[in-house]
C-alpha cells in the first residue's frame, strides 16, 4: 500500500514538472517565435508583435512593416516610415533562438545593406 501511494506521488510530480514545461516554454514557430522587444549592439530596437507586424528605432531611422515565418526563415517587408535607400524590397533570414533572451539571424537574401547590417548582429531581449 505504502508503495503504491509512494508512486503516485512520484507520478503526480513527474506530471507537475511537465505541465509546468510546457506552460513556459517560448514558441519556436510562426510569429510568436519572434515576438517582443529585441535590442541589438547598434542600439536598434525592433518590437516584433505576434501579429506579424513590427517597428524599428534606431538612431537614424524610424521603420514598420510586416514579417512573415516558414519553418526556421523569416521574410522582413518594410511598409513605412525613413526606409533607407535599396530597402524598398523584401529580406529573407533563417533564425534561431539558442535561448529564451537571444535571437540571430542568418542571411538568405537581402539587398538592403543597412538592414543586413542590423539583422545579422546578436539580438537580445530588451
Amino acid at each position: 500500500m505504502k508503495i503504491q501511494y509512494f508512486l503516485r506521488i512520484i507520478l503526480a510530480g513527474v506530471l507537475l514538472v511537465f505541465m509546468n514545461a510546457c506552460a513556459t516554454t517560448t514558441a519556436r514557430s510562426g510569429p510568436a517565435a519572434l515576438a517582443g522587444t529585441w535590442t541589438n549592439s547598434l542600439g536598434t530596437v525592433w518590437t516584433m508583435k505576434a501579429d506579424g507586424t513590427f517597428e524599428v528605432v534606431n538612431p537614424k531611422r524610424h521603420i514598420w512593416g510586416k514579417y512573415t515565418i516558414a519553418g526556421d526563415t523569416v521574410t522582413i517587408q518594410e511598409t513605412g516610415g525613413k526606409t533607407a535607400k535599396g530597402c524598398k524590397g523584401p529580406g529573407t533570414y533563417k533564425f534561431s533562438r539558442p535561448n529564451e533572451n537571444t535571437l540571430t539571424f542568418t542571411l538568405v537574401s537581402d539587398t538592403c545593406g543597412e538592414r543586413k547590417k542590423n539583422v545579422l548582429l546578436a539580438w537580445h531581449h530588451k
